[in-house]
């Protein structure tokens, strides 16, 4: 069967380049891995392929595309096919568009969104390697996360992009945010790895995104993002608390353009013959943030 194995790369738009740069790589802790144009290219540590976050300097901040890898290169026909079916119109990017990428097939989202379907991507290996490795490099930098675990966007016509995933990509609905009459789905949470989510979407504008999440191990990893975090006085939007919704742990920070990010930890695993979780809106602020039992002022209007 054919399958969208992970979420593979976000694109952000930021304002000053060589200042977020520095932060991606000094707070966030990523690997920069090359050049072209306007645009740097990083990865996690613990990433085999040559980049999973593009930033691209521009006037406005927010995301360009996000990017799903597929596990063949027939699966990039098959799903090129099934998004067509679905009525959304494909393009085909030529391989080599973009630093270290082959082909790929480009749709926009029923939420405005551009994404992007692709199978091939320059390798480089973790900083373990794949002989006897050690559980962690020595000489990390910054929060050092593991990965890009998962992207939060907003949109209008949530009904509809959860189909979309659903039937043209084969993902899953691990939870769900609804009206109290169940009428309104205002929260799709979606996955097709193990994870609780690889994509989630939130009721509000289209094409904006709500935060980039980065997968750290454990909650003592999550403190100790937030210690980095005030030793270089990011901004923050949350501090450490569990998320009712995944039951992740997180923080929510935001980079020097604006984009919200996130360290991740811990949540549940979901499987295919799971039920849907639901949460109704009367529970959204325990669901979003379960100690607090309330939503801050800024986790629905800032966005980018």
């Amino acid at each position: 069967m054919a399958r969208v194995m992970r979420m593979g790369r976000v694109e952000l738009k930021v304002l000053d380049l060589e200042k977020s740069v520095e932060y991606y790589t000094k707070v966030i802790g990523l690997e920069e891995t090359g050049r072209s144009g306007d645009s740097v290219y990083l990865k996690a540590w613990d990433e085999f392929d040559h980049h999973s976050l593009i930033i691209t300097k521009s006037d406005t901040a927010g995301i360009a595309h996000l990017a799903f890898k597929v596990e063949t290169l027939d699966d990039l026909a098959y799903f090129e096919k099934k998004v067509e079916e679905f009525g959304c119109t494909t393009t085909r990017i030529s391989k080599g568009a973009r630093l270290a990428e082959g082909e790929a097939v480009h749709f926009i989202l029923p939420t405005g969104h551009h994404c992007e379907l692709y199978h091939e991507i320059d390798f480089l290996g973790t900083a373990v390697g794949t002989l006897n490795p050690h559980p962690w490099p020595l000489g990390k930098q910054g929060i050092a996360p593991h990965r890009l675990d998962h992207i939060l966007l907003t949109g209008d016509d949530l009904k509809t992009v959860t189909r979309f995933f659903v039937e043209a990509l084969n993902f899953r609905q691990s939870e769900r945010i609804t009206s109290i009459d169940a009428e309104e789905l205002l929260g799709s949470f979606l996955f097709t790895t193990n994870s609780a989510h690889d994509i989630a979407f939130v009721k509000g504008p289209d094409a904006k995104l709500h935060h980039a999440g980065f997968h750290v191990d454990s909650l003592h990893d999550v403190f100790k993002a937030a210690d980095i975090l005030s030793m270089y006085e990011v901004p923050f939007d949350v501090t450490p608390t569990r998320h009712g919704i995944t039951r992740g742990e997180t923080i929510y920070f935001f980079d020097p353009s604006g984009n919200r990010n996130e360290a991740f930890a811990g949540g549940y695993k979901a499987y295919p013959d799971m039920p849907t979780i639901t949460w109704t809106e009367d529970k959204i602020g325990q669901g979003i943030f379960y100690h607090r039992r309330e939503l801050s002022e800024s986790f629905m209007k800032a966005l980018t």
